[in-house]
């Protein structure tokens, strides 16, 4: 068995089933499902149990967080790598496992772009072709879009001490330790971004200070916490100038516009 995909699912019966429908249409079929739901009441385990053929285990009991939903999916899973595929995410096309396990690769964690989608005006976020500590601790990879060698998870489950980012926080341990991450230069999956650590920033940066401080020396946390600083700072100074500059533009504009009508009537 070559994957394992995992799905999450709480009371998400219809992203559930589009979850479902996109991983049961690949053309590669070298995969396991693992679907955990959190006790839901809107008939998703109905469905689950529907469609139990296509599952190699799946179950439906309270659990303690996302994370937690995602540890007991590890310890069922028998393939040598997981995907991580939550209820409203899909994967791009139907050839997109193919495309990724075409050729051999002896990577870690492979990871490649995502389509965010937030239900009005859907994004493409390419990552970059190497990763390094900067670019990890601000962006991360994203979940939904890679492939993790399974054994690096059963050696050490997601930290459910972080609700939001314990998956940034294993991608970074891993980094840390020197696994090999290789980039998949096209789109992996459409992120439903109505997620909880897309809606939640505040509890996001309040968790990654937490656990980054825990892994590098704090003379190295502090470098990045100062450098993300700096760039927001130049990014609300870019928004500032960009917004006067419009409003120049927008005046000079007007001027005109009052000088060809005085010549007019003049």
């Amino acid at each position: 068995m070559t994957l394992s995909i995992i799905t999450i699912n709480y009371n998400n019966k219809n992203g559930l089933r589009m979850t479902a429908e996109s991983i049961f249409q690949q053309s590669w079929q070298d995969y396991e499902w693992i679907v955990v739901d959190g006790g839901s009441i809107d008939g998703s385990a109905q469905y689950i149990s529907s469609v139990s053929n296509e599952t190699s285990w799946w179950c439906s009991e309270k659990d303690t967080g996302v994370y937690n939903a995602m540890n007991k999916g590890i310890a069922h899973a028998q393939g040598e790598y997981l995907l991580f595929l939550n209820s409203g995410d899909t994967l791009y096309q139907q050839d997109t496992l193919q495309k990724v396990f075409d050729k051999h690769t002896d990577a870690d964690v492979l990871y490649g772009n995502a389509l965010f989608d937030n239900g009005k005006r859907p994004s493409v976020f390419k990552y970059d072709e190497q990763l390094t500590l900067k670019s990890l601790y601000k962006y991360s990879v994203n979940h939904q879009s890679s492939f993790i060698k399974t054994k690096l998870l059963k050696e050490r489950s997601y930290d459910e001490r972080f609700a939001i980012t314990a998956d940034w926080k294993r991608f970074m341990e891993m980094f840390l330790s020197g696994c090999k991450f290789v980039h998949l230069p096209f789109i992996i999956s459409r992120y439903d971004t109505h997620g909880i650590s897309s809606v939640n920033q505040d509890k996001v940066r309040k968790e990654r200070k937490q656990w980054i401080k825990e892994l590098v020396p704090n003379y190295v946390s502090d470098v990045l916490e100062d450098w993300e600083s700096f760039q927001n700072d130049q990014c609300i100074q870019t928004r500032e100038f960009r917004d006067k500059n419009r409003l120049f533009r927008r005046m000079i504009r007007s001027n005109l516009h009052l000088i060809r009508w005085l010549n007019k009537i003049l």
